[in-house]
């Protein structure tokens, strides 16, 4: 494939190039003649070729890189459906309400993945303006986001994840279908926002407080970050039944998340 500029590193650029993985993710979307879609990163645009050939309401691509988002806007200037948008989309994420039938597909650049990911988790209006996020990632950080308790690959990004969205697993992805090649392999996750969330947080932020501090030392028992967060309070820790002897690993997903509301109420 002959590429009209090198692909840039410090944006993460690596360009998916087999049609035959391009039909299988838009598959995943369910597209019609309603639907409104936002792309993150379309590159040279040949998953918005395959999006636009469905016929969809709108789309919106967001394109960081000039040179790629004008080449876009010729690509797809007599299709007034499709609107390139040369923009950071961490900027785009919270500001705008795109409605109802918002799906979004995005082939995240590895560098800023997991950022994304937390800003469409984080927003503050929820059940979200999308309906479902259908994203690439590194296979390794993917593992991450689908990681059970008691496995090394669990964290924070897993509680964050989980909180909010029902995650789905759909296939891997060879490095073979991008260009240039990557050194990894990636994965096909859909997201779809939980309507009725009963651990609900006034500020999101605080889940991000409480798993920064208790995974600060992943491999030690929490009991020193957790009186560090709750200021030597030891009737939460008795409250929410959890045995400080534990590494972080080892609590539940849910606890994580009871822990979270706890020092909402405390603190903010």
């Amino acid at each position: 494939m002959k590429l009209l500029q090198r692909a840039k590193k410090s944006l993460g650029q690596n360009f998916l190039i087999d049609n035959n993985i391009i039909k299988k993710i838009i598959k995943i979307g369910n597209i019609n003649k309603y639907s409104k879609i936002i792309e993150i990163g379309p590159g040279y645009g040949n998953l918005t070729k395959a999006l636009i050939s469905l016929k969809p309401n709108k789309i919106l691509a967001i394109e960081k890189d000039k040179k790629l988002a004008i080449l876009l806007k010729k690509k797809f200037k007599n299709y007034e459906n499709t609107k390139i948008i040369n923009q950071d989309v961490l900027d785009v994420i919270e500001k705008n309400d795109y409605g109802n039938n918002t799906v979004v597909f995005g082939n995240l650049p590895y560098n800023i993945s997991t950022q994304v990911l937390a800003s469409l988790i984080t927003i503050k209006k929820w059940p979200p303006w999308y309906d479902i996020l259908i994203l690439m990632f590194q296979k390794e950080v993917a593992d991450r986001i689908l990681a059970k308790n008691k496995t090394k690959e669990f964290g924070r990004l897993s509680i964050l994840a989980n909180w909010r969205l029902e995650v789905k697993k759909h296939f891997d992805i060879s490095k073979n279908s991008f260009f240039p090649k990557p050194k990894v392999e990636s994965t096909i996750l859909s997201f779809i926002p939980k309507k009725d969330n009963k651990y609900n947080l006034k500020n999101p932020n605080n889940l991000e407080i409480i798993t920064r501090a208790l995974f600060s030392n992943r491999r030690k028992m929490i009991n020193k970050n957790f009186y560090r967060l709750f200021k030597k309070n030891i009737s939460v820790s008795k409250e929410l039944n959890i045995d400080l002897s534990k590494r972080p690993e080892e609590l539940n997903i849910e606890t994580y998340y009871k822990i979270a509301m706890q020092y909402e109420r405390l603190f903010d």
